[in-house]
């Protein structure tokens, strides 16, 4: 009933107002543009204004079709809100306000690319005051990451027409993405006969946009390290974004102006039995050029821009020719180095192998090696250097300077450069048998023990075994050395043996005995050599001895003048004649003086005349 009696006021207030002919003047505010993204919501806003005050309004919201017309799409008033069916908005829309206030919005969900249209906010009055305002919705959809792809295939610089470099492509973007091109972070524009950037825009079956872009370029030879890549632009609400591709190179083709030829490896001298790298380069790069290396010594060439020869040796020295040759013009670009291969020929010793020297005369042995470098000589003897230089010469020669010695030839400039050569001494002259550990021993009945006899001498000493009653002894080993003969006979103690080691040569003869005592004891004696040392411990015993003694008898004088000993005091007069007949008399001489001291037991010097009628009582 109420709602009825407010639309009966309503209607009358509506004649009352067109009778008095009174129209409401009604303004609406709205925004040139709302903005959002594909699937997200748009919130259109429409706020008015009416001279009459903000009361009770008559709301319609509409869109504009691409062909021009106006398509309502909701309608409110006082009592009534319709959302008009069969449009594209239908499901998707709703308006928050009631007309009864200055600010209304129509709410659009989930914006498609289709709603990128005009919408109109129609506010009438009571009265019949009517005005609108009107906004277009832009939608956004952020495209796909670009990609670049350059050529596949080398450019020549010598190509008159302009050559593809790559492409550059950007999809699914809305509205229309742009692609620049960059060349060393240098944007590229369409250049007459330079430059060539050709679009392509696509339209996807989405609605949205996908953008290719190719450049041509008139390319050169300092494009061979350029760098090129693609901004893409794209919009998005409030403004717009950019990204870049990843950086590309191209492959320039250009002939070679001057070629170069070097050795890689090894770096310094190279000696024989090295590797040597050689590479061979032109600053072109054309497939159509050929790069040999020819050995102008051999006549030899090899079609690589590489050459490694192995093992080298000096017929490898030389000069060795760089050559590029382009097939298309058949031109030809030579460069050329020389290689020198060191050497060191093998050591020459004088005499060869062996030398004969004589007792107490000059060796002389020289050593000699062909070299393309300065050389270093030294001698050695068992490891250890005996001189230097290329001559070896050592007088007066003994039997120990009978051996083998070496010379090593070096060259000081060429690490691991070295030769060796050997020559065998020999020392002539009569045998010398070395001296034993030990000839005489005592050994348990039953025992064997093998005796060693070695005779140096040259010619090589013949040895023989005998005992002394003339029994030959069998040799148990012999073997030759440097400077001599090493011979070892093994004995059975079965009684007491002597044994004789015979030397001899040409040039004399050399003997050594071994005597053997046999005992029951299993304590034996120690070799003869033993027995020595043992006596000399004792001798070294007694002299110790002595030499206490004689410090013993220098403290006891020198307490007797301090006065620390009795001897010298009135008690000791009493019993001085006593004494004096019992005294032994010890004499002392010391280093430092020829004066004779005579001690007696009581430590009392002697006066010298006392000293010799004591002495003579001590006598008799």
């Amino acid at each position: 009933m109420a709602v009825r009696d407010a639309g009966s006021l309503l209607v009358g207030l509506l004649v009352l107002f067109h009778t008095w002919g009174a129209w409401a003047d009604v303004k609406v505010t709205m925004e040139d543009r709302v903005e959002a993204f594909r699937g997200d919501t748009a919130l259109i806003g429409c706020m008015f204004t009416s001279s009459e005050g903000i009361g009770a309004m008559i709301m319609q919201w509409f869109y504009v079709t691409r062909g021009g017309e106006k398509q309502r799409i909701y309608y409110q008033d006082i009592t009534t809100k319709i959302v008009d069916r069969g449009t594209p908005f239908t499901d998707r829309i709703s308006v928050n306000g009631t007309g009864a206030t200055a600010d209304v919005a129509l709410t659009i969900s989930n914006v498609q690319l289709e709603d990128e249209l005009e919408f109109i906010c129609l506010i009438k009055s009571v009265t019949g005051g009517a005005g609108e305002g009107r906004t277009k919705l832009k939608v956004f959809e952020t495209p796909n990451l670009p990609s670049i792809e350059s050529v596949q295939t080398g450019i020549s610089a010598n190509e008159e027409s302009l050559s593809k470099i790559g492409t550059c492509e950007v999809k699914n973007g809305f509205p229309k993405p742009n692609i620049t091109w960059y060349r060393n972070r240098m944007p590229l524009h369409t250049v007459q006969d330079v430059v060539k950037i050709v679009p392509s825009i696509t339209t996807e079956s989405s609605g949205l946009f996908s953008v290719r872009s190719e450049l041509r370029m008139k390319v050169m030879k300092e494009d061979k390290d350029d760098q090129f890549y693609c901004e893409v632009t794209y919009f998005v609400p409030g403004g717009t974004r950019m990204t870049e591709t990843n950086r590309i190179n191209i492959t320039v083709y250009y002939p070679s102006t001057a070629v170069s030829i070097w050795v890689e490896s090894p770096k310094g001298k190279i000696k024989e039995g090295d590797s040597i790298e050689l590479h061979c380069h032109g600053n072109g790069n054309i497939p159509s050029s050929i790069i040999s290396i020819k050995h102008t010594e051999s006549d030899q060439t090899w079609e690589s821009n590489v050459l490694v020869l192995n093992n080298v040796t000096r017929l490898n020295s030389g000069v060795y020719e760089c050559t590029s040759t382009d097939t298309d013009t058949f031109e030809d670009i030579s460069r050329n180095t020389s290689v020198f291969v060191n050497y060191l020929d093998p050591a020459v010793v004088m005499p060869k192998d062996a030398i004969v020297v004589a007792q107490g005369e000059e060796l002389q042995a020289t050593c000699n090696a062909l070299s393309s470098l300065q050389l270093d000589t030294a001698w050695f003897k068992d490891g250890q250097e005996v001189s230097k230089g290329h001559s070896l010469i050592v007088q007066d020669v003994t039997f120990d300077t009978a051996g083998t010695y070496e010379c090593v030839v070096t060259v000081p400039e060429i690490e691991g450069m070295e030769t060796r050569g050997t020559v065998l001494v020999h020392v002539q002259g009569p045998p010398e048998i070395m001296e034993q550990d030990y000839t005489e021993m005592d050994l348990v009945f039953e025992k064997t023990v093998e005796l060693s006899c070695h005779a140096r001498g040259f010619p090589a000493p013949s040895i023989t075994w005998i005992t002394s009653d003339g029994k030959v002894l069998q040799t148990a080993s012999e073997e030759e050395t440097e400077d001599g003969v090493q011979s070892v006979v093994s004995i059975k103690v079965t009684s007491d043996i002597t044994a004789l080691c015979n030397a001899s040569n040409e040039y004399g003869s050399d003997a050594v005995t071994f005597n053997i005592k046999a005992i029951k004891d299993e304590t034996a004696k120690q070799p003869e050599k033993m027995k020595k040392e043992g006596s000399g411990v004792i001798i070294a015993v007694i002299i110790i001895c002595i030499l206490l003694l004689a410090i013993l008898g220098s403290v006891l004088y020198f307490l007797y003048k301090k006065g620390k000993i009795c001897g010298r005091s009135g008690k000791q007069d009493l019993t001085k004649e006593k004494s004096n007949k019992d005294n032994i008399v010890v004499e002392m001489k010391s280093d430092n003086t020829e004066e004779a001291v005579l001690l007696g037991v009581n430590g009392e010097k002697q006066p010298p005349n006392d000293q010799s009628s004591e002495y003579l009582d001590v006598q008799k």
